[in-house]
């Protein structure tokens, strides 16, 4: 892709200038030029209202491969049980399949395995299941393989797994040996009806930027989506499918790591991507001693504890309770925000929240702008008072 000004029809408003998130434009002689390491995010083209600047896309010559069809999504697990965002996938995936008028499958790779039959409840039409101790332990390289070997068997036309911390390391191994592309953490997933192409769409550029990506002309189109970012749809326990076996032959598989033990994060008492409500702290606590407020909030309404960035980064509290585009998505019924301004990364995993209640004492905190209910006031004075409340 290209970039140009024509000289002839720029003002110099300096429109453009203003909406550079990177600062690359300068206005020279009353005219705009856009320096190097341009990223062509186009929010100059949007911003100038004289059509002055045009991006011009190069087109893919490569003819696309049509003999692709269906969905699939991998449902990952945890143990013998479904991880959440498996059926959130796979309820997405259903209304994507609908769209295109073509069939959804999963594909569940693990060791006696439980739940299987709510994929069908939720959407699939087949599940490709690879039942074998060897898989128990989500070893990648066997699982890249045997992903792989299926996809190129069956040439479904659209992927889509879980941004978890397997999908994340396994699933772009995949696309490499498939030689396709993958967008990672996706946020949105839509279909261009006319192209048979999957809309493809997540934060850029630290979160100032929502990018929308095509694969354009190689097939299957893959995609990590962020767990909670679809909301599963209503299950029909009526619903039936078909279970296709797939054969694993284990002798004929080396795997170059060794699964050596599993320790479990003591710390996080409640999963922050599964839980109902949780209470959030952030810069705004002064000191890590004070997240015990939070921790003891918590407590009371049995709830889990997050937190913004800032604490994470000064080791106030351990990675796996971020919230935010570097952390986890999550999507309880309520969220708690307490001391956390709201930058743009932390409200990209907690925004689609059911009920947010912002407790900061700026009243221009940009967390009050998608707050359900705003606090102004001091924490520690409003959070000791919501635990006596509480405690009645």
């Amino acid at each position: 892709m290209t970039i140009q000004i024509d000289s002839d029809i720029c003002t110099g408003c300096g429109n453009c200038l203003a909406s550079c998130p990177f600062g690359l434009i300068d206005i020279i002689d009353d005219k705009a030029h856009i320096d190097e390491g341009c990223t062509l995010c186009g929010a100059c083209q949007e911003a100038c209202e004289y059509d002055a600047i045009t991006i011009e896309a190069v087109t893919e010559t490569v003819a696309v491969d049509d003999s692709h069809r269906g969905i699939w999504v991998f449902a990952e697990t945890k143990g013998d049980r479904l991880k959440p965002v498996s059926t959130e996938l796979v309820s997405k995936g259903r209304e994507l399949a609908d769209t295109l008028g073509t069939e959804l499958c999963a594909v569940c790779f693990g060791h006696s395995l439980n739940e299987t039959e709510q994929l069908f409840a939720h959407g699939a039409d087949k599940i490709y299941l690879i039942d074998d101790p060897v898989l128990a332990n989500h070893q990648e390289d066997i699982y890249t393989r045997q992903l792989a070997r299926l996809i190129e068997q069956h040439r479904p036309e659209i992927v889509l797994a879980g941004a978890t911390a397997l999908g994340r390391s396994f699933i772009p191994r995949v696309a490499a040996i498939l030689k396709t592309g993958l967008t990672a953490d996706c946020t949105g997933l839509e279909i261009d009806t006319e192209r048979r192409l999957l809309l493809q769409t997540r934060p850029a550029f630290g979160g100032n930027v929502m990018a929308t990506i095509i694969c354009q002309a190689r097939r299957p189109q893959m995609a990590t989506v962020r767990p909670r970012v679809f909301k599963k749809n209503t299950p029909d326990q009526s619903r039936k499918g078909e279970i296709i076996s797939v054969d694993f032959n284990k002798e004929s598989i080396t795997s170059r790591t060794k699964i050596l033990d599993f320790v479990e994060d003591l710390t996080e008492k409640v999963n922050i991507e599964d839980a109902d409500i949780i209470v959030s702290g952030g810069r705004g606590l002064d000191k890590p001693e004070n997240f015990k407020l939070i921790e003891e909030l918590a407590a009371v309404m049995g709830a889990a504890v997050g937190s913004s960035r800032p604490p994470v980064d000064d080791g106030w509290i351990p990675y796996s309770h971020q919230v935010g585009q570097t952390g986890k998505t999550v999507c309880p019924r309520l969220y708690i925000a307490c001391g956390i301004s709201g930058s743009v990364q932390h409200l990209a995993g907690m925004q689609t929240s059911d009920t947010i209640v912002a407790i900061n004492n700026d009243p221009n905190a940009p967390i009050f702008e998608v707050a359900t209910y705003g606090i102004v006031g001091d924490l520690f004075e409003v959070v000791p008072l919501m635990i006596k409340k509480l405690k009645g």
